[in-house]
């Protein structure tokens, strides 16, 4: 998959790897898991590239295997892309999952690299293997490359710290789904935090008094907050207004002038 997107807070999606594997709590309802099931049912090579990555498990629901695909043949998209675009890098997947070659992901690195019109949003839930990499990956670190993890709940609070320590320009923390409060979020060097409630079959509940705690954080340390839904069985019943408003605050997007190098 690299097109447009349906994901509130970015334009494009751009998938050079596909698959995963349970990381923690938030990943129990995975909406990746469950398109991923859907896609391997698909002719030719979209069934063939999400084929035997996701599965259901004991309880029925649908979870990644843990089968790894490296999509070399999309890597080089983001060149064909002209005009500019945010676009979200493994929506399907997590760069950083321990089965992802360090190659592939210098490679995915030099296309972002060499595409400076574009702002690419990579974000993970092993920011330790990230940080590891870091200097073996591009230096300096682009400014067009954005670098988030997860944080559902305070018993992953130490990716926070863990992001703290990659030298990207723009850190951001995704807190979707958000189970659980979080107190005394560490703020240093982060710009960005996007909240969301957990949508579809088996939705876990979030309770307004996090994400107004993690809101007036926010507000306090001048960081930007997007608030992208409430979620639940019905996300679109339950809108994304928090406080009789939205909330659809974005870091600055730095990009270059220049077209992508359309070197292989």
């Amino acid at each position: 998959m690299a097109d447009g997107s349906g994901i509130e807070w970015t334009d494009a999606t751009w998938n050079p790897v596909a698959g995963c594997t349970p990381a923690s709590a938030g990943c129990l309802n995975c909406y990746a898991a469950r398109m991923a099931m859907r896609l391997s049912h698909m002719p030719g090579k979209t069934g063939d590239k999400y084929g035997g990555t996701a599965d259901k498990n004991r309880s029925g629901r649908p979870t990644f295997t843990g089968k790894i695909y490296l999509d070399h043949d999309a890597l080089n998209t983001p060149r064909k892309w002209r005009l500019p675009r945010t676009i979200f890098v493994n929506s399907m997947s997590d760069l950083f999952h321990p089965n992802v070659p360090l190659e592939f992901i210098q490679q995915c690195f030099k296309v972002m690299h060499e595409c400076p019109q574009h702002v690419f949003q990579v974000l993970t839930k092993r920011p330790e293997r990230a940080r590891e990499l870091a200097s073996e990956l591009v230096t300096p670190w682009p400014e067009n490359v954005w670098m988030g993890t997860s944080v559902e709940d305070q018993r992953v609070m130490w990716r926070v710290r863990e992001l703290q320590k990659i030298p990207a320009k723009t850190r951001f923390l995704s807190c979707e789904p958000l189970i659980g409060p979080l107190r005394r979020l560490p703020l240093k060097g982060i710009g960005w935090i996007i909240v969301g409630g957990e949508s579809g079959p088996k939705a876990r509940p979030m309770e307004s008094e996090w994400v107004l705690y993690i809101r007036n954080q926010c507000l306090a340390k001048d960081v930007h907050f997007f608030f992208k839904q409430w979620g639940g069985v019905n996300k679109k019943a339950t809108g994304r207004e928090l406080e009789g408003r939205t909330w659809d605050e974005m870091p600055e997007l730095v990009a270059g002038d220049q077209e992508c190098l359309m070197t292989a």
